[in-house]
């Protein structure tokens, strides 16, 4: 696993072994991140979350892209040290933050930290937290105005909708599914 693109490109990212944690393949995540620039247009300056963070990749590579700062949430002491060298390893230590927790508790306590640009949402597949993560990131208005939240599924792993979210894209790779969201009121096309 390594950094895909920007000021720490190719920067290799700490190893692991076991089935506690399942990084984002380095094909899948640059497929996202495609889908992100589209989006996005530029991460410079941009507020990330993720929730379930796993290694830390995806906000890291965020961060090598530009943003701003990054919160990354996983409960899973494991996950926490591989973030934490992750974070060492790409050195942005200054503007990535760590919070060990249950990822839904910890979202009401990130109100002083957003609203966030991009929340990248990746839970252990069919265990029913997308739909509860989705629903609390709306009704705590944790998403910004032109925000976007970009979901990891299971390609077979049906997700329902979510009031005052919109569905804007959904893609296939492999078994895994990408899909994104904005506010209802925000997308325009």
């Amino acid at each position: 696993m390594r950094i895909i693109s920007g000021t720490a490109r190719g920067r290799q990212l700490a190893t692991f072994s076991g089935k506690d944690i399942r990084p984002t393949p380095d094909r899948v995540r640059e497929a996202l991140f495609s889908m992100l620039t589209h989006r996005l247009g530029t991460f410079s300056g941009i507020n990330v979350l993720e929730l379930f963070a796993g290694t830390g990749a995806q906000s890291l590579e965020a961060l090598s892209r530009g943003a701003e700062s990054a919160v990354l949430v996983d409960s899973s002491n494991t996950a926490a040290k591989l973030i934490e060298e992750n974070i060492r390893r790409c050195k942005f230590t200054s503007v990535a933050r760590l919070i060990r927790s249950d990822a839904l508790a910890a979202l009401p306590c990130l109100l002083s930290s957003g609203p966030f640009d991009l929340v990248l949402l990746d839970p252990p597949y069919k265990q029913g937290y997308i739909v509860q993560a989705l629903e609390k990131i709306e009704s705590l208005q944790l998403l910004a105005e032109d925000g976007i939240i970009c979901v990891e599924s299971a390609a077979d792993e049906a997700i329902a909708e979510i009031a005052g979210l919109q569905l804007i894209e959904n893609r296939k790779y492999g078994s895994t599914m990408i899909h994104l969201y904005c506010l209802d009121d925000s997308f325009e096309g």
